[in-house]
């Protein structure tokens, strides 16, 4: 019988099926076996130990004396106390030169990302001062860069400005962005603890990807206010209403000098960036671009004069230290459940953007970074920040891929950096009096570019349709809605999508391999022949009550439509109905009663069926709901091969 005449749904794991030796035929038949009972509490365990221990984190511990458990603690606390007893000159010369070069990236970063949370642009140096020298304690990558960032700073920035408006109440403002920061520091936190962490891979990849593209769109949209040296400006950031501002605005509200300004700089930014790829022995050019066009820019609105031209400017920035923010943070009434709430949000945002950065570095480095102490790490650092005046900071993929590109060793990088901040924030933050905020609009429109990657938009186009639905649909929620729109989409079309995984498995026909015992998906190989008589079908997943009726009748469905091509063809009827189960990992008590019901619905027809290759789940429970004894321990096989064997010996033989 040809396999061409039969598709299939699909092939999640073709690999999985029982036949694994290339043999003619089966000496020996192996009974599959039964894992022995455990208790309920040993069960528990072992579930609950896979769940949130799967890395056996106290493995270090075992066997030490106390006082090597108390350093070994200490270390996974504060892994400074591990790397800091090996550091050297060497690792020091790398670390000051990476340091110095995220710094000369992040001083004019900083000023530009504070506006995008409508925020004055000192808080914006601020975060860039504390939370680095909490994450270079505390953190375990030796690249991330750690600051403020425009995603997380847009998203801020919007989710406070529909609750408190900055213009006619700043103060007010400015207390809920700390109390929002302190929370999600706290959830950040909360989460590495309790090891949460696995919550932020229900983002997957395909919406992050379409969320970061919508999300550099707007920010880079709402810098047009800035380059075009716009006064009035709408609050709202989706496209529309931006594009509608930026042009009733043309013939009246745009400034030719500011402009002037913007896209000179802007065309030095990129042509820099250019260079940088070009050759990655000058990586240092983009990365001290932004700092030359701040420094020129400011130098030439100054000499000229040209604020009084119309060129809107920085003006004053408060010299000194981050203040103490802690009475600032609301801890009770009306706007804790806001700052809670925005809180949860940025920090999950900043989380999946940290942990995405490090995970990345840490592959390109050949090293291991623990998650959930990462997620400890950020959270104390957003919490610490928010008692000293710091708004959300995170990783930073730009500045982190400076970081790298310059030699970093460790997080010391991280610490050179919070000085010069430091040194900016006590000495030199009066120069930034006359930039222009059309530089710091260039900065941000420059730095933002890379996060539109549509090169992955096209392989996720290419490899998987559905995914591409959620990439699109964070992309259009964020640029046509708004960025929390944008970020709820991408969430929810992520969960649609495992839930669409989990409740319509994908099942396939397996046909035998000529001269083998392999029995594979015949939609992958053509060449495979189904067996007179038996219909073989795989299980991709675990039968669970959200799809085992489904399953069910999947089956069923397959059964049926072989039948009629049996038929119409003149070929003998099918006798044997296997199921092979090496994909189903586990069972529950609703797939077990579809079972039944497969099994009493085949017995009226005089069809047997027939299991292959359970697992140490699946037949310990077929086991305990005596549903193998309603089968027979006779019609259970190790693999197809023994299966299809055993019902047509003959046949088999003449395969």
């Amino acid at each position: 019988m040809s396999a061409r005449a039969h598709p299939t749904d699909g092939d999640l794991n073709p690999a999985t099926d029982g036949g694994d030796l290339p043999i003619k035929s089966l000496p020996h038949r192996h009974k599959v076996g039964v894992p022995p009972k455990q208790n309920m509490f040993q069960d528990f365990m072992y579930t609950f130990k896979e769940t949130f221990f799967h890395d056996d984190p106290l493995r270090q511990f075992k066997d030490q004396p106390k006082s090597k458990k108390f350093m070994l603690g200490l270390q996974s606390v504060f892994p400074v106390f591990d790397w800091g007893r090996n550091y050297n000159l060497k690792k020091f010369r790398g670390d000051l030169i990476a340091g110095l070069t995220i710094a000369s990236l992040c001083i004019p970063q900083d000023i530009g990302y504070a506006k995008l949370a409508n925020l004055d642009p000192k808080y914006g140096l601020y975060s860039s001062f504390v939370p680095p020298l909490v994450y270079a304690c505390m953190g375990s990558s030796r690249d991330i860069a750690i600051g403020p960032v425009a995603v997380v700073s847009l998203l801020l920035g919007t989710l406070l400005r529909a609750e408190i408006d900055p213009n006619t109440n700043p103060d007010e403002y400015l207390r809920l962005a700390f109390t929002a920061t302190f929370f999600a520091g706290v959830t950040e936190a909360a989460l590495g603890f309790f090891r949460l962490g696995f919550l932020i891979d229900f983002l997957s990849h395909a919406a992050v990807v379409g969320f970061m593209g919508g999300a550099a769109i707007t920010i880079a949209l709402q810098q047009l206010k800035g380059f075009l040296g716009i006064k009035t400006f709408t609050k709202k950031t989706d496209i529309i209403a931006v594009l509608d501002s930026v042009f009733s605005s043309a013939h009246h509200g745009w400034n030719w000098q500011t402009i002037l300004i913007g896209a000179s700089f802007l065309t030095f930014l990129l042509i820099s960036k250019f260079i940088g790829k070009k050759s990655k022995r000058l990586f240092w050019i983009p990365a001290i671009a932004p700092l030359i066009s701040v420094i020129i820019s400011t130098f030439f609105v100054y000499i000229t004069r040209a604020d009084k031209q119309g060129v809107q400017i920085v003006k004053h920035l408060d010299k000194g230290i981050n203040p103490s923010s802690f009475n600032q943070i609301y801890f009770s009434g009306h706007y804790l459940a806001k700052g809670i709430r925005i809180g949860v949000v940025a920090g999950m945002v900043a989380l999946t953007e940290a942990v995405a950065i490090g995970r990345t570095f840490a592959a390109m480095k050949d090293y291991q970074i623990d998650g959930n102490k990462e997620m400890v790490a950020l959270g104390v650092m957003n919490v610490v920040g928010s008692m000293s005046s710091c708004y959300v900071a995170t990783g930073s993929f730009s500045r982190s891929a400076v970081n790298f590109m310059a030699g970093c060793q460790t997080a010391v990088s991280n610490i050179i950096m919070s000085i010069v901040v430091l040194l900016t924030l006590l000495f030199l933050t009066p120069l930034f009096k006359y930039t222009p905020n059309a530089i710091l609009a260039a900065i941000i429109i420059n730095a933002v570019i890379p996060l539109i990657d549509i090169q992955a938009a096209i392989l996720i186009f290419k490899v998987d349709k559905l995914d591409f639905v959620a990439c699109m649909g964070a992309f259009f929620g964020v640029i046509f809605v708004s960025v929390e729109i944008g970020l709820l989409i991408a969430v929810s079309i992520s969960f649609a999508k495992i839930l669409l995984q989990v409740t319509r498995p994908r099942t396939a026909v397996l046909g035998n391999i000529p001269r083998t015992s392999v029995y594979r998906n015949i939609q992958q190989y053509p060449e495979a022949t189904m067996v007179p008589g038996v219909l073989t079908i795989r299980v991709d997943s675990a039968i669970y009550f959200s799809n085992s009726n489904y399953v069910r009748e999947r089956i069923q469905r397959w059964l049926l439509e072989e039948e009629e091509k049996v038929k119409a063809a003149g070929l003998p009827r099918i006798q044997f109905l296997i199921i092979e189960m090496s994909p189903v990992t586990d069972i529950d008590t609703s797939g077990i009663h579809s079972l039944e019901d497969l099994y009493k619905s085949l017995q009226k027809r005089d069809i047997q069926l027939i299991l292959a290759n359970p697992g140490p789940l699946v037949i310990g429970k077929l086991h305990l709901s005596h549903f193998a004894d309603m089968l027979g321990q006779d019609n259970i096989f190790l693999t197809v091969a023994d299966a299809v064997e055993s019902c047509c010996p003959k046949i088999s033989d003449e395969v």
